[in-house]
């Protein structure tokens, strides 16, 4: 779930189908001054049309209204897709498994609407889904592990259940970071034993970064029309922004975490990914609900909506307070180049903007968050292994352990697993070393973070760049993480939206809202509207490089 990379003991976030050019140049999604860089030399793996390329959710749907589309139609087309784009030419890799049922469940939701049923803005659509969450169908869910190869779900996660209930076909499971990118601290984003490598859409041999690696990239691609991710610290945020998506890491209690393969409970939690704020706000309604199998989803009773269409408005920032958390700028040239066209369009849309407006807990909690992680991954993973069908092997974490000593050359060709081996290590939670590490936690990011910023300059949210240009994938050395945002909305289990603000180098960098808990409303509204002001989305061109 999470895009966790550590160090030091601190946490560092982190076939009749094809592909069209590059669209219009839009207000912020130009080359940067100063960017130069040359892409005459690198074509398009793919140029004939795609005809559902970027379209919307409400698109689908008026095309499904109008009979111009079917479910079934349209699920065969984004199969095509992915056939030709992502098992082919330029073969990103975003699919670890297709759903033998996708078709059937299209079928059954063209007889519905053909009877005059339709379950709301999902019907019909097809979606993608991490391959940590539970599906009780035909798929695995393996959190790309082939220590889990065997693993059937016995029931649905209360996720793909939403999904289902709304009338959305479960297309495929996607490639993610193997464990959500918990194993190792030299690990590479969107790679997994068992499906290999993902690739970045816009610039191949880029880093889609992680752990929602392939919803991230599919979504980017064109696969499906709307995708899940997980999170744990920056894995729905950091694919997001990385591939040109809106991503949505929610109020921890928002979203169920059953049938989620965990990290760690205080900090997991799905989030919709989609090519626009609509969209991923649609996604964001249908995926909400009380959950009797997870007692934190009581706490949205009264917070939570089924619609976050409804706080949509293009003139949402005119009135508002803006933060700019500085302390996360600086660590791009052009990022902040891009950023303070962003921040100027924030103004001019009405926004009052406070700059700085930092939190001053910033970097004094990765030793606490850390701490954290390793006792509740070995706590949580034990309790979701000990529950899984009698035919899949591993039932402990130490299991796990002991699974990739013995398949070294398949799970460990690049790097090892000694963020298993530290957690194994950890007592239980009721150790005061967890309690007290929780404790500074919460205190750090919430009373003394988000919440004592947002109270001291009288902010609405605060903004800052949600991380650099992607750095070239590297399975020797690992991740080259620069810098960005997500971790004390991470660890404080607050909202955190990112949106497209445009290109560096031809690569995707977004902006990130943020503020307090249950402020999903404001937060859809504010990235909304700078959305509409700025269009920056570019569609991936599918470059095989960037020549400098």
């Amino acid at each position: 779930m999470a895009d966790e990379k550590q160090s030091t003991g601190a946490v560092d976030r982190r076939h009749f189908l094809g592909y069209t050019g590059l669209g219009a140049a839009l207000a912020l999604a130009r080359p940067l001054a100063g960017a130069a860089f040359d892409v005459q030399s690198a074509e398009p793996a793919a140029t004939a049309t795609f005809e559902l390329e970027e379209m919307t959710v409400d698109e689908i749907q008026q095309g499904q209204r109008s009979g111009r589309f079917t479910s079934r139609s349209l699920t065969e087309a984004y199969l095509g897709r992915i056939e030709a784009i992502d098992k082919r030419g330029p073969a990103i890799n975003a699919i670890i498994e297709l759903n033998p049922d996708a078709l059937a469940i299209a079928d059954a939701m063209d007889r519905e609407r053909k009877d005059g049923k339709s379950r709301g803005p999902l019907h019909g659509i097809p979606v993608l889904v991490k391959d940590n969450i539970d599906t009780a169908d035909k798929m695995h869910t393996t959190a790309g592990s082939l220590a889990l190869a065997d693993n059937i779900a016995l029931r649905d996660s209360f996720v793909a259940q939403r999904l289902r209930d709304a009338g959305a076909v479960i297309l495929a499971k996607t490639n993610l970071s193997e464990w959500a990118n918990y194993r190792s601290a030299h690990s590479t984003s969107g790679w997994s034993g068992r499906g290999g490598q993902t690739r970045n859409p816009y610039v191949l041999d880029r880093n889609p970064c992680g752990s929602s690696s392939g919803s991230g990239a599919g979504i980017a691609a064109n696969l499906a029309a709307i995708g899940v991710g997980s999170e744990t610290d920056g894995s729905v945020v950091c694919p997001s922004s990385s591939s040109g998506l809106v991503g949505i890491k929610p109020t921890l209690g928002l979203i169920s975490r059953s049938g989620i393969i965990p990290i760690a409970h205080s900090q997991d939690t799905a989030g919709p990914m989609a090519r626009t704020v609509t969209d991923a706000a649609i996604l964001l309604g249908a995926l909400t609900g009380i959950d009797e199998r997870d007692a934190i989803t009581m706490k949205s009773r009264g917070r939570a909506h089924a619609d976050y269409t409804k706080f949509l408005d293009a003139k949402g920032l005119r009135g508002a307070r803006i933060g700019v958390a500085r302390k996360y700028f600086g660590f791009n040239d052009h990022v902040d180049r891009l950023m303070k066209e962003s921040i100027e369009v924030i103004g001019k849309l009405g926004a009052t903007l406070v700059d700085p407006a930092d939190i001053a807990t910033n970097g004094k909690f990765d030793e606490s968050e850390s701490e954290v992680l390793s006792y509740e991954f070995k706590a949580d993973l034990n309790r979701y292994l000990a529950a899984l069908s009698p035919n899949v092997r591993p039932r402990t974490l130490a299991d796990l352990i002991r699974f990739n000593e013995e398949h070294r050359d398949r799970e460990m060709p690049y790097f090892g697993q000694e963020l298993f081996e530290k957690s194994q290590e950890r007592g239980p939670l009721t150790d005061a070393k967890y309690r007290n590490a929780l404790a500074k936690n919460h205190r750090l990011t919430r009373t003394e973070g988000i919440d004592a910023t947002m109270k001291k300059y009288k902010l609405d949210a605060l903004i800052a760049p949600t991380g650099g240009p992607v750095w070239p994938t590297d399975l020797v050395c690992g991740d080259h993480f620069t810098g960005g945002y997500s971790s004390a909305s991470a660890v404080a289990g607050y909202p955190h939206i990112t949106v497209p603000a445009g290109l560096v180098f031809g690569l995707p960098v977004g902006l990130s809202f943020f503020a307090g808990a249950w402020s999903e409303p404001a937060l859809i509204k504010f990235a909304f509207a700078f959305e509409q002001a700025t269009k920056g989305r570019r569609r991936p061109q599918f470059l095989p490089t960037l020549k400098m």
